[in-house]
């Protein structure tokens, strides 16, 4: 696997451009390094030529070069259409840092610094993209593109996002109803790539699986980031000792030991993971469990997997 990417020098940089294009490079510069050495991440412009097919389109200078027949792609065949959905519920706010940054971030910033690395690999791959905030509503939304500018206008939005919030703000999750109305703004199929704790403010998780089922219906390909600080919200690694705990979404607090609810806690996570991990599977999306501790490279991998499926 390749080396863990250095992020310490980074963050005296504050341009979320800069820090993307350092973190997609220093990715692809370990894939060279790694088993996965050859995994093609170059945008392919190619395809070999079969006999029998109009050669208006051969490349003839790659011909003097290669001797070998080459077609030129046109872009509809090799570029795709990627739509990246990022929740900007309270709980994606978590854990309550003073300054988060790259190195140690909280779930939203670990989304927003992994999505401007996809956005910089589109553009390096001359695909389309576009940009879908939410909580409890669709907080912001562009169609995707492919042009410089429009890119470097997601990049700005991004940065918008990093800004700490105040944690007086409370902002629930409503990850089923805005899924569906993205699904219909979504409108030529796309590659939808979301970025969630999920969290849902239901206590039906048919109504969540539903709306990741119309996005497939739509005839969109999915990848789920189930982003997670793993230690503490899944392992529930916390000393036996009293805590106060507080819903970042409603504020209700609750003073207990850990041990007291850490079984119960622990069997209802499993739970639903298993019962996510079923519909994913049984609606054909990718799930990615994204642990804001471990690095980028468990998004970035998964990603470029996916695309070369794709095309």
């Amino acid at each position: 696997m390749s080396p863990p990417i250095d992020t310490s020098r980074l963050e005296q940089f504050r341009s979320l451009e800069f820090l993307a294009r350092q973190v997609v490079e220093g990715f692809i510069t370990g894939l060279h390094k790694s088993p996965f050495h050859g995994f093609s991440v170059e945008f392919a412009e190619h395809r070999l030529y079969n006999a029998g097919e109009s050669i208006r389109n051969l490349d003839w200078k790659l011909y003097g070069r290669t001797d070998r027949l080459y077609v030129k792609r046109y872009e509809e065949e090799t570029n795709l259409r990627s739509q990246i959905l990022i929740d900007n519920s309270s709980s994606m706010h978590y854990p309550v840092l003073e300054r988060p940054d790259i190195g140690h971030p909280d779930k939203i910033t670990f989304a927003i610094y992994i999505s401007a690395a996809l956005i910089y690999l589109f553009r390096k791959q001359r695909d389309a993209a576009g940009l879908s905030v939410f909580s409890d509503e669709v907080e912001f939304h562009t169609q995707s593109k492919s042009s410089n500018v429009h890119h470097k206008y997601l990049f700005s939005e991004l940065e918008k996002l990093l800004h700490p919030r105040s944690p007086e703000t409370r902002k629930r999750t409503a990850l089923a109803d805005t899924i569906h109305e993205l699904a219909e703004r979504i409108h030529k199929r796309s590659l939808v790539v979301i970025f969630s704790d999920m969290f849902e403010n239901t206590r039906d998780p048919d109504t969540l699986f539903a709306a990741l089922q119309h996005l497939k219906h739509n005839k969109h390909e999915v990848v789920l980031f189930h982003v997670t600080d793993r230690a503490k919200e899944v392992d529930f690694s916390f000393e036996n000792r009293p805590y106060r705990f507080i819903d970042m979404e409603t504020g209700q607090q609750v003073r207990l030991f850990p041990s007291e609810v850490k079984q119960q806690y622990l069997e209802g996570v499993m739970r639903f993971k298993e019962e996510l991990k079923l519909r994913c599977g049984q609606y054909h999306i990718d799930l990615v469990e994204a642990d804001i501790n471990k690095g980028f490279e468990q998004v970035l991998l998964p990603y470029l997997v996916k695309r070369s499926k794709l095309y």
